[in-house]
């Protein structure tokens, strides 16, 4: 498996500059992370193929900085990035058939695993469904006369 940036320079020093920008230590030396990350369907543990994980600098306030970076799962579920510099890391997936998912990690080691569990979508409510009980014949309707007239 190879490393997106690795294909992709100018794309890599664009997102460590929106990361080293939503970071608020301006001297410190810039340290970056390996992240690998597995996408599977958390109902049967198996992996989500061409899934988008989608990258996003947050700043010191907690917003999502502008800026972001989107990359594809392989046929595995899986993914690396390499030189995502430490600091906190909004995670978006987003996959056909799957609910969305979002969450915030702290990027600060120099290799990381990152699993992501994908559910299956819950059922839609509806107002304008009927229920099994509203269906059902009303126990106020009188029953049949069964003798003739």
């Amino acid at each position: 498996m190879r490393s997106f940036c690795s294909s992709g320079s100018i794309i890599c020093a664009t997102l460590l500059i929106a990361f080293s920008s939503a970071s608020d230590k301006k001297d410190a030396p810039l340290q970056a992370s390996k992240v690998h990350f597995s996408v599977v369907k958390d109902d049967n543990n198996k992996p989500v193929r061409n899934a988008s994980v989608i990258l996003h600098p947050v700043d010191k306030n907690g917003g999502q900085s502008k800026g972001g970076f989107q990359i594809k799962t392989d046929n595995d579920g899986k993914v690396v990035y390499e030189g995502l510099p430490y600091g906190l890391l909004r995670v978006q997936v987003l996959a056909p058939g799957m609910q969305t998912f979002g969450e915030d990690y702290q990027i600060n080691k120099p290799d990381m695993d990152i699993e992501i569990r994908l559910k299956r979508p819950g059922d839609q409510l509806s107002v304008y469904d009927k229920t099994a009980d509203q269906q059902k014949p009303s126990s106020t309707t009188a029953p049949a006369d069964p003798k003739p007239h």
